[in-house]
């Protein structure tokens, strides 16, 4: 999976990239198909904002969350985007099977 990861209002982090990485790993094995997520970390007086966007061929996930620390806000998001694909797939087997 490419990921694309833009930092707003906040400096660039290695740990933040590697921890989003390691997250984003896990959702490689529920995407039906390789693809590439764009990541937006922003910061707004204490709220710490990660915006995801995966896209692929046959989905597209969108999900964003905050929370007053960098590891929670990409825990949730990372789980929010985790059920969308999970949804999403199983709706396409769904479809799949009434063929």
């Amino acid at each position: 999976m490419q990921i694309l990861v833009t930092f707003k209002n906040v400096d660039s982090s290695d740990f933040l990239k590697s921890y989003l990485e390691e997250k984003l790993e896990r959702l490689e094995k529920i995407m039906p198909h390789p693809g590439t997520a764009d990541v937006v970390f922003q910061e707004e007086k204490l709220r710490k904002i990660v915006d995801v966007s995966l896209t692929g061929k046959g989905f597209d996930v969108h999900a964003k969350e905050e929370s007053g620390a960098w590891n929670e806000a990409i825990d949730l998001v990372v789980d929010k985007a985790k059920k969308q694909l999970v949804k999403n797939k199983e709706k396409l087997q769904a479809h799949r099977a009434e063929a």
